[in-house]
């Protein structure tokens, strides 16, 4: 399904720009600060955030429905408020995202290689 380093090239700034809109309009809501967004070629991440603030996203999220993609980046930006996998972590994503759990098992589904 994904072409590896050509399309990571092709569709990195793409990617970037989804991110960093909708990244924008669900901190509207949050309000949470960070420090640098990253996208990146994972191998088997759709994200991760560190504990310096610091958001990766996979340039893939293109390429999946946008709803997934938000959820991803919902996903994510929690992260800054519950660094960790909590019920408050979730209660988070559910509060822009109330169908996560539906959303998760169907990115679940998707194979990334």
């Amino acid at each position: 399904m994904w072409r590896g380093r050509r399309e990571y090239a092709e569709r990195k700034e793409e990617a970037r720009h989804l991110i960093l809109s909708r990244l924008s309009h669900f901190n509207q809501f949050y309000n949470f600060t960070y420090n640098r967004v990253a996208v990146r070629n994972q191998k088997s991440r759709w994200g991760s955030c560190s504990s310096k603030k610091n958001i990766n996203f996979n340039y893939r999220l293109v390429l999946i429905p946008p709803y997934l993609a938000d959820y991803v980046i919902v996903h994510e930006l929690c992260h800054l408020g519950q660094m960790n996998h909590s019920q408050k972590f979730w209660d988070l994503v559910g509060q822009a995202i109330p169908d996560y759990q539906k959303r998760r098992r169907e990115l679940k589904a998707i194979r990334m290689r």
